[in-house]
């Protein structure tokens, strides 16, 4: 095939490609128009597909009325905060662990190593109850070693009576339970490719050259982790009782109820909960699509 069959090629898959891609912003379209319609119209179900595409009478006022009706900056601050320690956390534990499995040498690493891949077959939920009792227990457990801490007492920020509350140190109802057993995943330890330089300490290597060299898999990760745990449903059900240590996706819930769903203020909020992890995405998106391709390159 010569360069002018090619372009004609090319000219003739980008329609389709178009075709492809306005599938995908076909939901964000529709999720836009139900966030800025009245509530009849968000609950109705007779209407043509143009009028659930297009309201005739945009209410910008949902966006307010989300913050208004639940402590929607709260829970924003609590998926911010439980997001970036988590995606911290695991970046930096799992290059360290990639670091230790692939360049340094020690008894029994082969082992450990076959054990640490095997710990990425098994189900989250299956995890999900020795973490939540691991998490109930702790408290008793510091107790014991430490017994002079009251670690289930709540703790507050301030102390007048417009204290903030943040929970506990540890145990249920914590930002400890919400984000200590997410710092720690296999899925991130495969980004080592690094040669050894003489004459530099062990930390000296892994700072200055593999943490460099791996920055698009570095990226990678914590997109991906950032998602995972900006999204994160079950397990902050799961651990938390309190309103204020609710995340987002929890927080969600508030405009569901058993007889009917305020889909106009739910959309809304949906919306306001994805600039974060388009944020992510466009500051790593190089690094991101570097990591992509990288393993396609020959020589």
């Amino acid at each position: 095939m010569n360069l002018s069959q090619a372009r004609r090629l090319n000219v003739l898959w980008h329609p389709v490609l178009m075709l492809m891609g306005a599938t995908f912003l076909v939901p964000l379209f529709f999720m836009f128009s139900t966030a800025l319609s009245d509530p009849a119209r968000a609950m109705r179900a007779t209407d043509s597909i143009l009028d659930m595409l297009w309201p005739k009478d945009w209410r910008w006022e949902n966006f307010a009325e989300v913050w208004r009706l639940v402590p929607f900056l709260r829970y924003y601050a609590n998926s911010l905060i439980i997001a970036v320690a988590v995606t911290t956390g695991q970046v930096f534990t799992s290059a360290c662990a990639a670091y230790a499995f692939s360049r340094l040498q020690w008894p029994g690493r082969d082992k450990v190593f076959l054990a640490y891949l095997a710990t990425m077959m098994v189900p989250n939920a299956v995890t999900m109850i020795p973490n939540f009792m691991a998490m109930k227990l702790l408290p008793e457990w510091l107790s014991a070693l430490l017994p002079g801490v009251d670690w289930m007492a709540m703790r507050y920020l301030g102390t007048n009576e417009g204290a903030t509350p943040v929970g506990r140190l540890v145990g249920l109802d914590s930002y400890f339970a919400l984000m200590i057993p997410g710092m720690f995943s296999a899925y991130g330890t495969f980004l080592d490719e690094a040669a050894k330089i003489d004459g530099c300490t062990y930390w000296g290597i892994f700072r200055h050259v593999i943490l460099p060299l791996s920055l698009p898999g570095l990226a990678t990760l914590t997109i991906f982790t950032f998602m995972g745990n900006w999204g994160s449903f079950l397990w902050p059900l799961v651990v938390t009782n309190q309103t204020y240590l609710r995340t987002l996706p929890v927080g969600l819930q508030a405009f569901q109820g058993q007889y009917g769903t305020e889909w106009h203020l739910m959309m809304a909020a949906a919306l306001l909960m994805l600039l974060p992890i388009l944020i992510v995405f466009l500051i790593g998106q190089r690094f991101f699509i570097q990591g992509l391709t990288i393993g396609g390159v020959k020589g």
